[in-house]
């Protein structure tokens, strides 16, 4: 362990030895409350040389020969900032700068940060979101929330409003990892689905990769969500309290220790705490819905502790528990917590052109459902995780590498429709390690890596090439292009096949597989895809931005819960078929399809159009299919604009259409007898309605529409506090979106109809 400290930093300046040339690095914070401002451009005036911080405010700019400068700092809606900086030989220059926010309205146009960021990264499949984008989406509970964003991102299906879950490019939420500032949340949503467990007012940015994602992160097939939260206000106290029809929040900052902008140590805090009483408001002001209201409760909190010191080196400590109930129709009780503890630490070595992250967390997460069938349902996964990256500057290009060990134990009890259960209790152990280099040449970003990911409990190896390139053929357009392999062991505790599921389990990877799959003999236990992304950016004006991608996931093996399974896995039933006695079945697939993008962003205006085609095929050994999330048009349009002298006003829509999702018809219904055990007398006993199934997802749902509408106004206090009051409907004009069908009951059931809400909020 010494040598992987030791070693990063000995290399870092054996590569930096070889020039003569200086460096000139630091971070840049907003003056108001000392947080990092991202993608700040910072450029030595009258040189090539410059850089751009990252989400940390990291900035370093490498090989710059020795003399005196004038370094110029630019961000939108921040003042200007020039700062005399004087570079020698072999040394390195550290800033610590601070940027007030601008009273001036710019009328001019800028070069944005993104824009910028687009011309030195690949940003193949990835979206970056920031607070400001959050806030310009119409919200169903007058609160913006991540969970509602993610629903209009190019390649994503949301499969209900209540209940529904997300599938990026045609992988299940289970091959989704989300990352909370290094931690691995299992499950960030709530059951209604519509919420996510992050406070919205505390984010500082999300990165959603939705396919080939690089060499950094692992352990996952299909897409990768990482969420990078706020640390405390370093200058004053200050906060935000908000209530609306669906539920309530609170969200407290401040110095632990004040930075005066003197260089020396700092100490921040912040808080968030929100919870649903959606159940309870439901009954009041939604009688009308089709399920009798909207049953879903949960209470979500928060808390992070950060010490700046000198050079910009912070450690954080933060922890969390999220919980969530449901007494939801057939359901007769569901509940789940998930609850963590981490610490992150950002250090930048005092002679060295490195940037060093570490970050070491515990978390467990446990759900449990009482079924009306008697079958109780009882998942629970919880362990430790350790990584360390290292990141070296050289002028433009970038070397990076690191490792990550995790262990965690998964508990798992399930029962099929025939009350066979199916358990699993297993200790796993991963660990991963990776590098990446960046090369910034004149036209080309090249940036190739490689992951070993090692699954000791299987006793497997997976290396993983990757390999991302960006070609700039003029200053208006991009060609780009990703791909890679990449391998899980985490598997669901529900069935891909299953339309409603609110039970969201985790088992870990299984070694009782089939021994052959389609006439092959099986030779890994893992999980396993390759990716491939083709597209272009194209800056259609300085004002609108072009982003088209085709992409193609090819799933080489799945795992899937065995939901017709017969026969215990025993010697006794040597001859009987896999499929029919094993508790897991392989199935392999792929997902293709192109996402179109343009959005404008600028003054009062703010446009957002996505329209993604999709195509999702499985095949399990004996059929092949197409999942139930298969959706094969997707568009999403959004509009906002600020109204009133002084832009106090905001009126926002948004359009949603997608078309019809598979399901599986009903061709009969018989009785089914109940054996609970050999003494059952079928004869006199009553039996449960059985069904004659037709063709696996060989019909389609009618299209999916709604609208919604969103009106804000804020009144702006002379002492920056700020009072806001948030009108929104939900489904405007009303539309019965068929959310599934209730074959026992004979019954459509809809998605939320019109609803509208009412929310106010205080920043102070």
């Amino acid at each position: 362990m010494r040598f992987i400290l030791i070693f990063p930093l000995l290399a870092g300046n054996l590569f930096y030895g070889f020039s003569q040339d200086g460096a000139i690095r630091g971070f840049v914070y907003d003056k108001n409350n000392g947080e990092p401002l991202m993608f700040v451009n910072i450029v030595l005036k009258n040189t090539p040389y410059g850089a751009s911080t990252d989400v940390n405010g990291f900035f370093n700019i490498t090989k710059v020969p020795a003399g005196n400068y004038t370094m110029l700092i630019q961000y939108m809606g921040y003042e200007k900032k020039e700062i005399p900086v004087k570079v020698e030989k072999n040394k390195i220059v550290n800033k610590k700068i601070y940027l007030a926010p601008s009273s001036i309205k710019l009328k001019t146009v800028q070069v944005s940060a993104e824009k910028q960021e687009m011309k030195t990264e690949v940003k193949a499949s990835i979206i970056k979101i920031a607070p400001k984008q959050l806030k310009q989406l119409p919200t169903i509970g007058a609160t913006p929330d991540l969970a509602q964003y993610l629903q209009v991102l190019p390649g994503v299906v949301f499969t209900g409003d209540q209940g529904g879950q997300l599938y990026i490019r045609g992988g299940s939420p289970i091959q989704n990892k989300v990352i909370l500032d290094g931690m691995t949340i299992y499950n960030p949503f709530h059951s209604i689905g519509l919420f996510s467990v992050i406070d919205a007012d505390i984010i500082r940015n999300v990165d959603v990769y939705t396919g080939g994602f690089g060499a950094e992160y692992g352990d996952r097939i299909s897409s990768i969500m990482d969420i990078t939260m706020r640390d405390g206000n370093r200058k004053k106290f200050g906060g935000k309290v908000s209530m609306s029809t669906f539920g309530a929040k609170a969200m407290l900052e401040g110095p632990i220790v004040r930075d005066n902008d003197d260089g020396k140590a700092s100490a921040s805090y912040i808080f968030s705490a929100k919870t649903s009483y959606l159940e309870q408001s439901s009954k009041l002001l939604y009688t009308y819905i089709d399920t009798g209201g909207l049953p879903f409760n949960y209470t979500d909190l928060y808390g992070k502790i950060t010490i700046n010191a000198g050079r910009g080196n912070k450690i954080s400590v933060f922890g969390f528990n999220y919980s969530d109930r449901v007494n939801y129709n057939a359901l007769s009780n569901l509940n789940w917590q998930e609850s963590g503890l981490g610490t992150s630490f950002l250090i930048v070595p005092a002679a060295s052109n490195a940037l060093m992250k570490a970050h070491f967390s515990v978390s467990n997460y446990h759900i449990a459902l009482d079924d009306v069938d008697n079958y109780p349902r009882e998942s629970s996964i919880g362990g430790f995780n350790l990584a360390m990256e290292y990141k070296y500057f050289f002028g433009k290009n970038q070397f990076r590498y690191g490792f990550d060990i995790q262990g965690f134990k998964t508990n798992f009890l399930f029962y099929n429709v025939l009350g066979i259960p199916i358990k699993q209790e297993e200790n796993t152990t991963e660990l991963g390690f990776f590098m990446s280099y960046k090369a910034n040449l004149k036209k080309f970003i090249i940036e190739p890596g490689m992951r070993l990911q090692y699954y000791a409990s299987l006793s497997e190896m997976s290396p993983e090439p990757r390999l991302g390139i960006k070609y700039k053929v003029n200053d208006r357009l991009r060609l780009k292009t990703a791909m890679g392999m990449y391998s899980q062991n985490l598997i669901s505790a529900t069935s891909d096949r299953d339309v409603v599921n609110l039970f969201y389990g985790f088992l870990s990877g299984p070694e009782n597989l089939p021994a052959t799959f389609n006439g092959k003999p099986v030779k890994t236990k893992l999980q396993k895809a390759k990716h491939f992304v083709l597209g272009f950016e194209y800056d259609l004006t300085q004002k609108i931005m072009v982003n088209v991608e085709g992409y193609y996931k090819h799933f080489d093996q799945l795992t899937n819960i065995n939901r017709d399974k017969i026969y215990e896995d025993s010697e006794n039933n040597a001859d009987i078929p896999d499929y029919m006695k094993k508790d897991f079945i392989i199935e392999n697939g792929n997902a293709y399809g192109v996402d179109f993008l343009t959005k404008y962003d600028y003054d009062r205006l703010y446009i957002w159009l996505v329209y993604s085609l999709g195509f999702s095929h499985r095949f399990d050994g004996v059929q092949e299919y197409v999942p139930h999330f298969d959706r094969r048009h997707n568009v999403n349009f959004i509009a906002t604009y600020k109204l009133g002298e002084i832009k106090n006003w905001e009126v926002s829509f948004r359009w949603n259409f997608g078309s019809g999702f598979p399901f599986t018809q009903t061709q009969g219904n018989f009785e089914q007898p109940i054996f609970n055990s050999i003494t059952t007398d079928y004869v006199s006993e009553n039996g449960q309605i059985g069904f004659i199934y037709g063709e696996l997802n060989g019909e389609r749902l009618p299209d999916y529409h709604r609208l919604d509408f969103t009106l804000k106004h804020w009144i702006e206090f002379v002492n920056s506090s700020r009072m806001e009051f948030v009108f929104t409907i939900t489904n405007v004009y009303n539309r019965k979106n068929i959310f599934y069908f209730d074959r026992i009951g004979h019954r459509e059931v809809y998605q939320l109809p019109f609803m509208p809400s009412f929310g106010m909020s205080y920043k102070f």
